[in-house]
């Protein structure tokens, strides 16, 4: 079959609020004009059963649907999974999660950037014990452990004094809460491209909030806030959205592609915050999987060309072990740095900046990657 009439499906394996959100019709369509077929995978039978496919994208978890990634995979070793299971499940714990930008080796010249202090509780005692939190500083922000995606893992606090522990219930994360001009940064990497977005979270706490405050505020996500606070429109007459300075491109870049790397993962977002104390310093605080693509102007283009590169790339590497067996390439294996998309120019519209990145080892494509910078 010659390359203008061969079809590749990608099968998709995804819960029913996650496949209503992401698989839209436009990104449907689109990808059947590029010669890919997005396939559903039924997840109440065997996977062995249906195909083929060329790609395998999913978003499931539990130890039957890795047994049956493993066993599909061991039968049809040329197809590519996105992405592997206990790569994901490192995102799964809020202290792993964070645990990879730590050990991550970039140059920190003009920017630097960090996690948040933070420590893990198992049990109530230790949670009421002042010694086991020495040195944590209020306010904080009290997150489940679990981060699955579940409605309860969104469950958070603002704690403002001790007087709030008594209503957590462990185990959870509880992370230094850093004034930060009440804007998140919002990082989304498909493959090698990355659209940073701005958004409104949290307000900063005073000096003077925090003596008066009570004890602990409940949201459910850091860019999300209470109904009250909503309301409140002197909260808002302090927000200035547009005028947060962005993050600076080939930092924020840099970033993506050591946490890709290190993670072997092609699909997640990090949150972003600026240390309002050190206008230079950055702090991660959150790590998601599989995020919610569809939010993304030119979703579509973007994950259509992140499919097209992926499908041809493993034929691509393919014929290459056919042709040089000793290289041992495994398309399954390749380091997510060796995955570059082809050139993405769709919406211009909010887009800020476009950054090339350097030619990548393999050299069966001579597109380059765009990493692109966009406000809400």
């Amino acid at each position: 079959m010659s390359d203008s009439t061969r079809r590749y499906e990608i099968g998709y394996a995804l819960a029913p609020k996650k496949q209503q959100s992401f698989i839209q019709v436009s990104l449907v369509n689109l990808a059947k004009e590029r010669g890919i077929d997005l396939i559903r995978i039924d997840a109440d039978k065997p996977l062995v059963d249906q195909g083929p496919f060329d790609c395998i994208l999913h978003k499931l978890s539990g130890e039957e649907w890795k047994k049956q990634l493993q066993d599909y995979s061991s039968k049809n070793p040329n197809v590519f999974i996105i992405d592997p299971p206990d790569a994901i499940e490192r995102l799964h714990n809020r202290i792993s999660m964070l645990q990879v930008v730590s050990e991550l080796k970039i140059p920190q010249e003009n920017e630097t950037f960090g996690i948040p202090k933070q420590v893990v509780v198992y049990d109530f005692e230790t949670l009421l014990d002042p010694a086991a939190l020495e040195g944590l500083r209020f306010p904080v922000i009290a997150k489940p452990l679990v981060a699955d995606g579940s409605a309860k893992s969104h469950k958070m606090s603002l704690v403002f004094n001790r007087d709030g522990f008594s209503l957590l219930k462990p185990p959870i994360v509880l992370q230094e809460f850093v004034n930060h001009g009440g804007v998140i940064f919002k990082v989304y990497v498909v493959g090698d491209y990355v659209k940073c977005v701005k958004r409104k979270s949290l307000p900063d706490v005073s000096e003077e909030k925090l003596g008066s405050s009570e004890s602990s505020l409940s949201f459910s996500q850091i860019s999300n806030l209470t109904i009250q606070d909503r309301n409140d429109g002197r909260y808002y007459e302090t927000m200035h959205l547009e005028d947060a300075e962005m993050p600076p491109l080939s930092f924020i870049t840099d970033i993506a592609r050591g946490l890709r790397q290190a993670m072997r993962l092609h699909l997640f977002n990090f949150d972003v915050i600026r240390d309002a104390r050190v206008g230079n310093h950055y702090l991660v605080i959150d790590i998601n999987y599989f995020p919610g693509y569809a939010k993304m102007p030119c979703y579509e283009t973007v994950l259509t060309d992140f499919f097209w590169d992926i499908v041809h790339k493993k034929e691509a590497v393919g014929l290459v072990k056919e042709e040089k067996p000793e290289m041992g390439s495994d398309c399954r294996r390749m380091p997510s740095g060796e995955i570059k998309l082809a050139s993405n120019t769709c919406c211009s519209d909010g887009d800020h900046g476009a950054l090339p990145l350097s030619p990548l080892s393999l050299e069966l494509e001579e597109k380059e990657s765009t990493v692109q910078i966009w406000e809400q």
